[in-house]
Protein backbone atom coordinates (compact mmCIF):
# COMPACT_ATOMS: atom_id res chain seq x y z
CA UNK A 1 0.00 0.00 0.00
CA UNK A 2 0.82 3.66 -0.54
CA UNK A 3 1.80 6.41 1.93
CA UNK A 4 -1.34 8.22 0.09
CA UNK A 5 -4.09 5.22 1.06
CA UNK A 6 -3.33 5.53 4.60
CA UNK A 7 -3.18 8.88 5.21
CA UNK A 8 -6.42 10.78 6.81
CA UNK A 9 -7.36 14.29 5.22
CA UNK A 10 -9.42 16.52 7.10
CA UNK A 11 -12.36 17.06 4.58
CA UNK A 12 -12.94 20.44 5.90
CA UNK A 13 -10.23 23.00 6.12
CA UNK A 14 -9.04 25.02 9.46
CA UNK A 15 -10.55 27.93 8.10
CA UNK A 16 -14.01 26.61 7.28
CA UNK A 17 -14.21 25.32 10.53
CA UNK A 18 -13.58 28.70 12.04
CA UNK A 19 -16.28 30.24 10.07
CA UNK A 20 -18.36 27.74 11.29
CA UNK A 21 -17.39 27.85 14.90
CA UNK A 22 -17.26 32.09 15.12
CA UNK A 23 -21.45 31.35 13.17
CA UNK A 24 -22.17 28.87 16.26
CA UNK A 25 -20.68 31.83 18.59
CA UNK A 26 -22.97 34.53 17.02
CA UNK A 27 -25.70 32.37 17.21
CA UNK A 28 -25.45 31.68 20.82
CA UNK A 29 -25.45 35.59 21.46
CA UNK A 30 -28.17 35.87 19.36
CA UNK A 31 -29.90 33.60 21.42
CA UNK A 32 -29.06 35.28 24.40
CA UNK A 33 -30.00 38.57 23.19
CA UNK A 34 -33.17 37.04 21.97
CA UNK A 35 -33.61 35.85 25.77
CA UNK A 36 -33.72 39.45 27.55
CA UNK A 37 -36.26 41.31 24.97
CA UNK A 38 -39.63 40.14 25.76
CA UNK A 39 -41.93 39.41 22.98
CA UNK A 40 -44.06 37.13 24.43
CA UNK A 41 -45.02 34.21 22.59
CA UNK A 42 -42.41 34.95 19.53
CA UNK A 43 -39.79 34.57 22.17
CA UNK A 44 -39.90 30.80 21.89
CA UNK A 45 -40.05 30.45 18.15
CA UNK A 46 -37.22 32.65 17.66
CA UNK A 47 -34.93 30.90 19.91
CA UNK A 48 -36.34 27.73 17.96
CA UNK A 49 -35.51 29.43 15.03
CA UNK A 50 -31.66 30.15 16.16
CA UNK A 51 -31.27 26.53 17.48
CA UNK A 52 -32.30 24.88 14.27
CA UNK A 53 -29.84 26.69 12.68
CA UNK A 54 -27.21 26.15 14.87
CA UNK A 55 -28.07 22.08 15.01
CA UNK A 56 -27.69 22.41 11.14
CA UNK A 57 -24.21 24.10 11.47
CA UNK A 58 -23.21 21.20 13.50
CA UNK A 59 -24.48 18.36 11.24
CA UNK A 60 -23.24 19.47 8.25
CA UNK A 61 -20.11 20.55 9.11
CA UNK A 62 -18.60 18.99 12.44
CA UNK A 63 -20.76 16.07 11.58
CA UNK A 64 -19.47 15.91 8.03
CA UNK A 65 -22.91 15.55 6.54
CA UNK A 66 -22.83 17.45 4.35
CA UNK A 67 -19.77 15.41 2.79
CA UNK A 68 -21.49 12.13 3.26
CA UNK A 69 -23.39 9.97 1.44
CA UNK A 70 -27.08 11.32 1.05
CA UNK A 71 -28.73 8.04 2.55
CA UNK A 72 -27.00 8.97 6.14
CA UNK A 73 -28.63 12.42 5.68
CA UNK A 74 -31.92 10.82 5.22
CA UNK A 75 -31.39 8.33 8.53
CA UNK A 76 -30.47 11.85 10.53
CA UNK A 77 -33.47 13.70 9.13
CA UNK A 78 -35.63 10.44 9.62
CA UNK A 79 -34.45 9.54 13.09
CA UNK A 80 -35.66 13.44 13.74
CA UNK A 81 -38.81 12.68 12.34
CA UNK A 82 -39.60 9.55 14.29
CA UNK A 83 -38.48 11.74 17.97
CA UNK A 84 -41.25 14.66 16.70
CA UNK A 85 -43.86 11.75 15.86
CA UNK A 86 -43.16 10.21 19.11
CA UNK A 87 -43.24 13.55 21.05
CA UNK A 88 -46.32 14.44 19.23
CA UNK A 89 -48.45 11.60 20.19
CA UNK A 90 -47.31 12.19 23.87
CA UNK A 91 -48.54 15.63 24.03
CA UNK A 92 -51.67 14.42 22.09
CA UNK A 93 -52.24 12.42 25.09
CA UNK A 94 -51.16 14.71 27.98
CA UNK A 95 -54.17 17.12 26.16
CA UNK A 96 -56.59 14.53 26.05
CA UNK A 97 -56.13 14.47 30.21
CA UNK A 98 -54.72 18.29 31.19
CA UNK A 99 -58.15 19.17 32.80
CA UNK A 100 -58.11 16.45 35.19
CA UNK A 101 -54.21 17.09 36.41
CA UNK A 102 -55.30 20.42 38.48
CA UNK A 103 -58.45 20.42 39.80
CA UNK A 104 -60.14 23.74 38.94
CA UNK A 105 -58.25 24.73 36.81
CA UNK A 106 -59.37 25.71 33.17
CA UNK A 107 -56.43 26.86 30.89
CA UNK A 108 -57.26 29.97 29.03
CA UNK A 109 -59.93 31.76 31.09
CA UNK A 110 -57.25 33.93 32.87
CA UNK A 111 -57.16 34.83 36.36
Amino acid sequence: MSDHENSFVHIASVKLLLVVWIALMIGTWLTVAASNVDLGALNIWIGLGIATVKATLVALFYMHLRWDKPFNAFVFVGAFFLLFLFIGFAMMDTAHYQVDLIPGYSPGMGG
